[in-house]
């Protein structure tokens, strides 16, 4: 199964659950199979921004 097929799974069995503490868990999840390796520096550069390395947070949820 490629990863995209595996992010697509993750959101047909998981996205319908209500809460977004676990529609973030889903989105987290995706994005981890999504990008393998690559997870933690896009988090840090996701997070990065004008006021420095924590102008934004990444939040990963509660699984369902």
């Amino acid at each position: 199964m490629t990863s995209v097929e595996q992010a697509i799974e993750l959101a047909a069995s998981y996205g319908w659950i209500d809460g977004d503490h676990h529609k973030a868990w889903v989105i987290d999840q995706m994005v981890r199979v999504l990008l393998g390796d690559g997870y933690d520096a896009w988090v840090t550069e996701y997070c990065d921004g004008e006021d420095g390395a924590d102008t934004y947070s990444w939040d990963t949820g509660i699984a369902p």
